[in-house]
């Protein structure tokens, strides 16, 4: 991915659309330091479905911390899933850096 998100909300959708490719490289870079972990392993990632934002808090262009309540779906072992988070963002030097989220 070459463009960077501008927003919190344009960053977790390009995190959700690294998950559906398996992008590790992607989502690790877009990890803050303070919380990423050293590797990143997708081997049992689940067959990403569909992103709907819920609620956003701050975030935009202008700010340096941002707040995306958002409900993934997924299939694992042929069944349907959903997870939802309130993930955390921090704006350092222009660039979007997810923080972490609370699962709901």
């Amino acid at each position: 991915m070459t463009d960077q998100p501008r927003t919190a909300e344009a960053l977790m959708r390009s995190r959700f659309e690294a998950f559906k490719r398996g992008d590790r490289e992607w989502l690790l870079r877009t990890w803050h330091a303070s919380t990423r972990p050293a590797d990143l392993d997708l081997s049992d990632n689940p067959r990403w479905r569909g992103l709907q934002i819920l609620d956003t808090e701050a975030g935009g262009t202008d700010d340096a911390t941002g707040v995306v309540e958002f409900r993934a779906t997924y299939i694992a072992d042929g069944e349907l899933g959903i997870l939802q988070e309130r993930s955390r963002f921090v704006r350092e030097d222009g660039l979007w850096f997810y923080v972490d989220g609370d699962v709901r």
